[in-house]
Formats: C-alpha cells, structure tokens, sequence
C-alpha cells in the first residue's frame, strides 16, 4: 500500500467545479491584483480570527518581512525567536538589517520555551537608562518572534508577560497553525491574534492552502493595518506617491477566490484532522509502541478548547529515526523532516557566531522527529498501515 505523507486529490475533487467557477470568474473581471476578492477574502479571515484588520499578502514570508518593516526593525535591532522553524523566519529577520536572537525550544511542543526567553534576557541582556532593552553587543531588542510550529500554539501568556515587562512586541509565526486556538488569559484565541500583529501562509500544502504562494496578515490596531497596506504596495499612498519604500508583497484576485471557497470548508478540515491524530493514538497504544515513539503534545487538550491542535503536521519522536523512515520508505510511506538542521547551524547564520551544542533541544529534535502521513481524507486502513509498519520496524 502506498501512503503519501499528503494527497490533495479528493480535497479538490470535491471543490473542482466552485474552485474553476471562482477562477473564471476572476478573468472575467479583469481585475487580478488587489481586488474585491482580495477585500472579501479579508473580511472572511477577519469573521475566522475574530481580528479586527487582515490585508492579504503574497506570502506567508513577504507577511512577517512587511509586519518587521512596519515596526521599523532594522540594522542595529534585534529580534527574539527559534532555530526550529522554517527558514522564513530568521530569514524575514535578517533580510532587514536586524540580528536574529535565537532561543531553545520545549522539549515536548517543540514550540519557543518562555522559560529559555527569560533566561536568555537575565543572561544576555540589559536595559539602559530609558529601559530599551540592549544585547551585551548593542543591538536593540525589538519583538519576539514565536513560532506556533505544526499546529499547536506557543505558551503565549508567559511570553505576554515577558514582552509587556521588556515593552517588546510580540510578531505570531501562525504560518502553520491557522484556526489553533489557546486559552490566553480570561478569553479563547486564535492563533495570530495575540500578539501586536500575526500572520498565516497559505502555501498549498497548508490546512488551508492556495494554489500558489499566498498568506495573511491579521491585527488589532488601525493605524498599524493602514501602515501595512501601504508596505504591501511598493510603499504607495496615494498611487505612484510613496511616503516609504515598501515591497510588491500583493495577494491575486486569484488566490484570494480559491481561498474564499475553501474558508468555509476549514472547520470540518481541522476536525477531521483532529480525527486522525486520535485514532493515531489510539494504534500506537494498541500496538505497544507509546513506550517507543513519542507521540505529539496535546498541552490545551483538556481546556475546553475545540482547536487545541490542528495538526498541520504530526509528529512523531523516535531513536534510530533515519532508519525509521527508510523501512517506512520501502513500504511506500512517505514521511517528512521538518527540520533536519536547527538554523542556528545553517551556513547562511554562520555569521551569527552559533555553534552545535547551544541550542540541544532543537538538536535533539532535528535528530529525532518524523512527520507521519497526515490529512483529512486519509483512511483509518492507511493509518493502521502506518502504525504496524512502525511495530513491525521496533519488532
């Protein structure tokens, strides 16, 4: 049996006709680039979030590089985040002038460790005489970047607690976890609005993905929303005007029509996704192996969320990984890194001065993680495949 790690056959499928119609009638209008799809679209992901501003964007990377430029974060900044992330991340940080400020991650959600945050700080840090916060090295320490890596939200209340104490913003990496909610203080939120500004990818592989690069920035002030419109458009205002020197970071009408018809489809995507993280569970007890490979974190399961993950991916710990995923190979299982190398050890970071053994639980974690085959229509026949070729591997 052959198991992909993701099939969106039956996904489009079922939305061919609607998703074609949407198409047909953007070329009809002949508007393609920021259009009354894109505002519609908006609107939608303002209703999901409850977020009162979303402005749509070409991409979940050009989304945190516009949120950094708003905020003014540049050469002699510094911004907080985590090497167990995809490159974007740091990346987005770096390409601004500013210095990437890694931090180590919890052990079990692989998500930035608040704990590690503080520790950091009292270490490397020191507040001057206005209490800017400044490395050893002199940069200014601007945000925080978390990541809500696989589907699960960081710890945002401790992390509330660092930046409000240090006057930090706060910027979510909700890339992969659109819809995840978390029990932030006395209310329930969702991912990407907790912060100053957070923002979402919809790169086709994502719960909600486009049919090309797209994503989504969501916030809560006005004039923070206004200055990022004009950031996504070449820094325009009004047309062929520009008060700053923005990018070309604008979401197609195109897109933004596919998106709207899969909106509404999310919330059974999620819960069917939840369906088959459970029943993964429930195999790996059944065949023995809780003892042998570690199964996802599921830190808000019992606090009245419905969203508490939304498994983007699921992820799985084992000893003897590789040789893990090449018998799952040889079965026809596909399987996934993500990621086999922290950045903090990524040549484009050299520079940075990092070295292997600073950050050991994302080392660990490059070692030891795999991603099992995961989306909504995957059967419970391929599932129990999955599992028992994992038994059959651990013997």
């Amino acid at each position: 049996m052959r198991v992909r790690l993701l099939d969106l056959s039956e996904q489009y499928r079922i939305l061919a006709e609607p998703i074609r119609e949407a198409i047909d009638g953007v070329l009809a209008s002949h508007r393609f680039i920021l259009g009354t799809r894109v505002e519609a679209f908006e609107k939608a992901i303002c209703g999901y979030c409850n977020a009162p501003h979303a402005i749509g964007v070409s991409s979940g990377t050009d989304a945190l590089l516009a949120i950094l430029m708003a905020f003014g974060i540049g050469r002699g900044d510094a911004v907080i985040t985590t090497p167990y992330t995809f490159f974007a991340t740091a990346g987005c940080i770096a390409r601004t002038g500013a210095k990437p400020l890694f931090v180590d991650i919890d052990s079990e959600t692989y998500n930035i460790s608040p704990s590690a945050i503080q520790e950091y700080i009292e270490k490397n840090c020191q507040a001057d005489p206005s209490g800017e916060l400044k490395t050893r090295s002199g940069e200014r320490v601007r945000a925080i970047v978390p990541v809500h890596l696989f589907g699960l939200c960081c710890e945002m209340d401790p992390i509330h607690q660092i930046s409000e104490h240090y006057q930090l913003d706060v910027i979510e990496d909700a890339a992969q976890a659109i819809g995840a909610e978390y029990p932030f203080g006395e209310r329930t939120a969702r991912a990407g609005t907790m912060g100053e500004a957070g923002f979402f990818s919809f790169y086709p592989s994502k719960n909600l993905g486009a049919a090309g690069d797209a994503g989504m920035i969501v916030c809560r002030d006005a004039e923070l929303a206004k200055k990022l419109r004009i950031f996504r458009d070449h820094g325009m205002d009004p047309r062929y005007f520009h008060s700053v020197i923005g990018g070309n970071f604008r979401l197609d009408e195109i897109q933004a029509a596919i998106l709207a018809v899969k909106l509404p489809h999310l919330k059974s995507w999620s819960a069917a996704r939840r369906g088959v993280a459970d029943f993964y569970r429930a195999e790996f007890a059944r065949a023995g192996l809780v003892e042998k490979v570690v199964l996802p974190a599921e830190p808000y399961r019992d606090r009245g969320l419905t969203n508490h993950h939304i498994y983007h991916q699921y992820v799985v710990r084992a000893p003897r990984r590789d040789a893990l995923r090449e018998h799952l190979a040889k079965r026809e299982i596909e399987t996934a890194i993500y990621y086999p190398l922290g950045l903090h050890e990524q040549k484009s970071f050299a520079y940075l001065g990092y070295k292997r053994g600073h950050f050991p639980e994302t080392e660990s974690a490059a070692r030891e993680t795999l991603a099992l085959p995961i989306y909504p229509e995957i059967s419970r026949e391929a599932q129990r495949y999955v599992v028992n070729s994992i038994a059959e591997f651990f013997g």
